[in-house]
């Protein structure tokens, strides 16, 4: 007689392990008494590994502003400036609109295939303009700036452009802006308000070109109405557009710095970082870039950090010292 089918099939037999079931169970064999040993012996179990992405040093920019800081024996083309930025080790440069000779789109290209095949990021473009008029014609006349910086940028592969509120231009001269602090009085019968509203209106019209072109207007705090951080945040939270945040300068806060980087590091989409070897051309400030960085850190801020260097001393000895301190602060 046969055994039985059903027999067998009341017997409960155990599955074949698999090769990983039975790599786990030795590995999980092994560990156990490895863990157990370490602790009756007293040395510390490996620690578990910890979540999350390592940290990223910020990458390292060079305006061209400041090989040239408006002398008149040190205005070198862009191209001079990729050169030299390249050869002392920087990540990226920022073109100063002012400071462009050619603004051809042949002149463009070249710019952008030189910065490409020297290995530079062009990730950073600064213009001038104002929206501090009660002239509506005068206000239209710095959009239309504005967008064909915009459109600059866009051509040149540059994501994000300074841009500036403007100021009551009240002052003589910006000798005396600076001899004042950067404060200047209002124009008889106006307000800061009105200003305000002059400046919304003006980046409320460049931003349609800035969402087609992909470029962040930064607007920072450059004298003005964007003088502290509480006017550039003023902006940024009525206007309400991601295309508009801000660019944060570590030179242009000339009273209680630390706290107003605090409020402006989270809107920040870039950073100019201002040194000042030989003295300052107008003023030298103390800047404590390691509790810079510590302050950015906090706000998880991963972008450029571009110099611009703004002494007196010789940039071919002051910017090669400038880059030095960045890496430090920013590693």
């Amino acid at each position: 007689m046969q055994p039985s089918r059903s027999h067998h099939r009341d017997q409960t037999v155990s599955p074949e392990p698999t090769p990983i079931d039975r790599r786990q169970w030795i590995a999980g064999a092994l560990a156990t008494p490895l863990a157990s040993g370490m602790l009756a012996s007293g040395i510390p179990a490996p620690a578990a590994e910890t979540s999350g992405p390592p940290k990223r040093a910020n990458r390292i920019a060079v305006s061209t502003y400041s090989y040239w800081r408006y002398r008149d024996d040190s205005k070198l083309t862009i191209e001079q400036c990729i050169d030299l930025a390249a050869e002392t080790g920087f990540d990226g440069v920022e073109i100063l609109h002012v400071q462009m000779e050619d603004e051809s789109n042949a002149a463009l290209q070249r710019i952008k295939q030189r910065a490409f095949r020297s290995g530079l990021d062009l990730c950073g473009f600064s213009t001038h303009q104002s929206f501090v008029f009660p002239d509506a014609a005068k206000r239209d006349e710095n959009v239309r700036h504005t967008i064909h910086c915009i459109e600059l940028a866009y051509a040149l592969g540059i994501p994000t452009i300074r841009v500036n509120t403007g100021r009551w231009g009240t002052s003589k001269d910006f000798d005396t802006l600076m001899a004042n602090k950067g404060i200047e009085p209002r124009l008889e019968g106006y307000s800061d308000d009105d200003g305000f509203a002059w400046v919304r209106e003006g980046l409320e019209k460049c931003l349609p070109v800035a969402e087609k072109c992909g470029v962040v207007l930064g607007l920072e705090n450059h004298w003005g109405l964007g003088r502290t951080a509480d006017g550039v945040l003023r902006l940024i939270r009525e206007i309400d557009s991601p295309w508009l945040r801000a660019t944060l300068d570590t030179g242009n806060f000339l009273e209680n710095q630390y706290e107003q980087y605090e409020q402006l590091a989270p809107e920040a989409v870039f950073v100019q970082a201002k040194t000042y070897f030989g003295g300052g051309t107008w003023y030298t400030l103390e800047i404590d870039y390691d509790r810079v960085a510590n302050i950015l850190a906090g706000v998880n801020y991963q972008g450029y950090i571009s110099l611009e260097f703004e002494g007196q001393e010789s940039h071919e000895t002051a910017i090669p010292k400038s880059l030095e301190t960045l890496r430090k602060a920013f590693a």
